[in-house]
């Protein structure tokens, strides 16, 4: 069984308009208090020996503002087995190619830059630090860096959203040089900026439903195989932590508001900062991981949900009613089932929610 680890850095230059995660805005880089509290964490959870993960991933807020020798210290503490997938986000404006290549000679081998958009105007809407030539030059820089292993991030149905606009970000990005893309729909959160003032422009339901049916065209065709929902790559480049969270793999995750899911059992810590620092925040524990969670997440996958390996894990099966309503999907173009996998197609990954309701 595959292990991850997530390590939290919350510290960010300031918060996007859409961004409800638990970060610290203000923040022009990591504090050593932070990384020794991460480092004490690692300690309490693999005492004997290193943690020797097969993914790590620095997520946040904004990993990048790590320093490459803080990087170092992190990952050498950790140990990933060799060949570890180890990812970092990035925000464009907080790399240079020096920085680039001292995260890679730390042992970083996968970037994860958040673009979101090609277009100036829409990246001030969403209270994005960077601009386009910022991203543009951060693919080169990776690239010269030695980083072959590239993600960038495209948000779809944004303010005001077009056709033209998706097809500019791609070319960015595939250019660029990215082997990896994650294609989301923007959420207003409640606790956002943009939860609580509305930005004008938002595309309907039923539009943002065809910007993503775009989207998956349009990658595809230009050789980004979908594997999940929101996530595509060229051929063997798929995301390899993520996917331990989405097969219901242990992972675990350090860090304020950062969460677990060791042996079935999940866990997180309290979102406050300065209780972790202060050792005063221990992991709060947080229910199971059960046969609820693993179809939901199966189905997730482009892959889909294997029948026999569900009754198998959880002792779960359809009933009958659910196998005829299985197969009204498929008529209805939302889904295949050839009798043991059931994938849901793009158009059934829209609806998602609404077959869930009836397969759980």
């Amino acid at each position: 069984m595959s292990l991850g680890l997530y390590l939290h850095i919350p510290y960010c230059f300031s918060k996007c308009r859409y961004c409800d995660f638990y970060s610290h805005p203000g923040e022009r880089g990591v504090p050593d208090a932070y990384v020794d509290a991460l480092l004490r964490e690692l300690h309490r959870f693999a005492p004997d020996a290193p943690l020797r993960p097969d993914t790590l991933y620095f997520g946040g807020g904004t990993p990048s503002l790590l320093t490459p020798a803080q990087a170092e210290r992190l990952i050498r503490a950790a140990d990933p087995v060799p060949g570890a997938e180890i990812t970092l986000e990035a925000n464009p404006e907080t790399v240079t190619e020096e920085s680039l290549r001292g995260f890679r000679a730390a042992g970083v081998n996968r970037i994860s830059f958040g673009v979101q958009s090609a277009r100036d105007t829409q990246l001030r809407t969403l209270g994005r630090p960077h601009n386009a030539k910022q991203a543009r030059a951060a693919f080169a820089a990776a690239r010269r860096a030695g980083f072959e292993n590239i993600s960038g991030d495209i948000m779809l149905a944004l303010p005001h959203y077009t056709q033209a606009e998706f097809d500019e970000t791609l070319e960015l990005i595939e250019k660029g040089g990215a082997t990896h893309i994650s294609a989301y729909l923007l959420k207003i959160e409640p606790d956002s900026a943009f939860g609580k003032h509305p930005p004008e422009g938002l595309p309907t339901s039923d539009e943002a439903a065809d910007f993503y049916l775009y989207a998956v065209e349009q990658l595809e065709h230009h050789g980004y195989r979908q594997y999940e929902i929101s996530n595509f790559a060229k051929p063997g480049y798929e995301g390899k932590h993520n996917l331990i969270y989405w097969d219901c793999g242990d992972y675990l995750g350090l860090g304020p508001a950062a969460h677990s899911c060791m042996g079935g059992k999940r866990f997180c810590y309290a979102p406050d900062t300065a209780a972790f620092l202060q050792d005063a925040a221990a992991p709060i524990m947080d229910g199971s991981c059960g046969a609820e969670d693993y179809l939901i997440l199966q189905l997730r996958l482009r892959k889909g949900l294997d029948l026999e390996a569900y009754k198998t894990l959880y002792g779960k099966q359809f009933s009958t009613a659910q196998l005829a309503f299985v197969q009204n999907c498929v008529r209805a173009g939302y889904a295949t089932f050839d009798g043991r996998i059931l994938a849901l197609t793009p158009a059934g990954l829209i609806v998602q929610n609404s077959i869930l309701a009836q397969l759980l």
